[in-house]
């Protein structure tokens, strides 16, 4: 299932900041909200057991919820990589209920750099993480700053 076709191809102007991103677990897709619109929308890989929130450090899952970029790293290991705001509050304090670790170091990345440019969205491979092409990783980079809203749907 491909995104609406009023997001095909994508339209982002690279010169805007994003204002908002997008996750939508159940689609496999990343849309990207510029001047309060849809401007494009991208295929996503998720993490190994992508389906329900993430508990726990290992198992798999990509958080759900509201977070934000607050990080960005130039010198990943998957091409370029931002970094979410993950664990939020409730998320350690569910996970000290349950006496694990809630993890950590939650990203939208591109591919590993160990395969290059080929593109591995076919499949849920991650850690947790969002995964996407190294090119739309490049533009996301250019226009998503520290602080831009991520909203991670199931």
């Amino acid at each position: 299932m491909g995104p609406p076709p009023h997001l095909t191809p994508p339209t982002l102007d690279l010169s805007r900041p994003a204002e908002r991103l997008v996750i939508d677990k159940s689609e496999r897709r990343l849309t990207v909200f510029q001047d309060a619109d849809a401007r494009a929308s991208f295929p996503i890989a998720l993490g190994f057991t992508p389906e329900g929130d993430k508990q726990r450090e290992g198992d798999g899952k990509t958080p759900e919820g509201l977070f934000h970029i607050n990080r960005r790293n130039g010198a990943s290991a998957y091409h370029l990589s931002l970094g979410i705001d993950y664990p939020q509050p409730d998320d350690v304090a569910r996970a000290r209920a349950a006496g694990v670790s809630p993890g950590g170091d939650i990203f939208i990345h591109g591919q590993p750099n160990s395969i290059g440019a080929r593109i591995t969205l076919a499949h849920d491979w991650t850690a947790g993480c969002i995964a996407v092409s190294n090119a739309v990783i490049e533009d996301l980079w250019q226009i998503v700053a520290i602080g831009t809203p991520v909203e991670i749907r199931p």
